[in-house]
């Protein structure tokens, strides 16, 4: 049994996440913005709280978002945060919630630059890519996992598998899955310090 700390557990990812990580047997305490239930409260840019929270965890799951604030301020914020809460707790495995528009598709292209993709939000993905160069920087052991292409609306059944793919805008995985491959890269680590996708 593992001590995981999930931050941004009031999302779908780090919702899923809990819900999995629990199922596994494992000793689990989401954080959110503000408390609610089993959930307490945290500030994900505050580097002396995520240090006070993450003390004797064995890793952290990271999903985090912020509709009321600048992305290009936030996230960066966040991982600088992170970084030293988590260096400071002595911890050092970090599973982040990434983003497919950021991942290379099968050439090379990463998938927003792709032929049609959706520029309306470039400056939220650059704002991803980032806190993961902020990462790349640090002495973590982290994963960024991302969807391949979106998360799946329709079907939200947990199949219990995925794989490792090259981003695909039309590639679809569920919460439920995607909570399997976060908890597997606790279990389990397979990718160290990359970004990578996933699909069902």
């Amino acid at each position: 049994m593992s001590k995981i700390l999930v931050i941004g557990a009031r999302g779908r990812a780090g919702a899923a996440a809990v819900a999995e990580a629990r199922e596994r047997g494992h000793d689990v305490l989401g954080v959110a913005r503000t408390a609610e239930g089993e959930l307490i409260a945290g500030d994900v840019t505050d580097a002396g709280r995520i240090a006070g929270l993450a003390a004797g965890y064995d890793a952290v799951i990271a999903g985090v978002y912020d509709g009321g604030s600048d992305p290009g301020e936030f996230f960066p914020a966040t991982a600088r945060a992170l970084v030293e809460g988590l260096e400071k707790a002595g911890v050092s495995r970090l599973v982040w919630v990434g983003l497919a528009s950021i991942l290379p598709t099968a050439d090379g292209t990463l998938l927003m630059d792709t032929g049609g993709y959706p520029t309306g939000y470039r400056s939220f993905f650059l704002a991803h890519q980032a806190a993961l160069d902020i990462f790349v920087a640090s002495s973590l052991d982290w994963a960024s996992l991302a969807p391949t292409g979106d998360f799946n609306h329709a079907d939200p059944s947990r199949k219990g598998s995925y794989r490792v793919a090259p981003a695909d805008a039309q590639d679809l995985i569920s919460y439920a899955d995607f909570a399997v491959a976060l908890v597997d890269e606790v279990d389990h680590p397979e990718h160290h310090r990359e970004a990578i996708g996933v699909v069902a």
